[in-house]
């Protein structure tokens, strides 16, 4: 499955907060979103989160790993009950980016910092700071569901290793191409602020 435009990532991470606190994830999305094949077993797992709120943030993380239908058809389930959320994401959705501006800008690191493959160290404290939002990021990457398990498999009782293990096996797969450029574009899909990170990528 080819991975969402990093627009529509863009949009999903700047509207996350706004979302969980105004929607409720009921059966009629979760269920809208199982018949247009953009959730398949990940509907379980939303459904297991305690409250509405972490429903969402659940579905929220797992849009982004949907491909380039996802963030569409999200906004369709939308349509009968939570029309003016629809509305402000369209609205939002329709405003071109800044003329020459990436979406990588705000993150304020140097140009070749950005094209140049992450050593172990800057791997490994990245790994302390990404938390529970590791395999979303990871999935983003082009790991696989198979790979992550072996990553927890490999280190029950370390997330920091499970993290550290996956981004080295990415970099490992996609060699040149495994850029800090590239790192920060899964990130943008993520709550992770820009100044967390100043320190790892400066």
């Amino acid at each position: 499955m080819t991975t969402m435009d990093l627009r529509h990532k863009e949009i999903l991470r700047k509207h996350r907060l706004d979302l969980s606190n105004q929607i409720l994830i009921d059966d009629t999305i979760v269920q809208f979103l199982y018949q247009e094949n953009i959730l398949k077993s990940q509907v379980d797992e939303i459904q297991s989160q305690k409250s509405n709120k972490k429903k969402t943030l659940r579905l929220l993380d797992i849009l982004p790993t949907r491909g380039p239908r996802a963030l569409g058809t999200f906004l369709n389930s939308l349509e009968e009950e939570f029309t003016w959320v629809r509305d402000k994401l369209l609205q939002d959705l329709e405003q071109p980016n800044a003329p020459g501006q990436s979406p990588t800008d705000e993150w304020n690191i140097p140009e070749v910092t950005l094209q140049a493959v992450p050593s172990d160290r800057r791997l490994s404290w990245l790994a302390s700071r990404i938390g529970s939002k590791w395999e979303s990021i990871l999935l983003d990457l082009g790991l696989s569901t198979g790979a992550l398990y072996r990553c927890r498999a490999d280190h029950p009782l370390s997330l920091h290793g499970q993290v550290l293990a996956g981004l080295i096996q990415w970099r490992q797969s996609k060699g040149r191409n495994a850029t800090v450029h590239r790192l920060l574009q899964s990130l943008q899909s993520t709550d992770i602020h820009p100044s967390t990170l100043d320190e790892v990528f400066q």
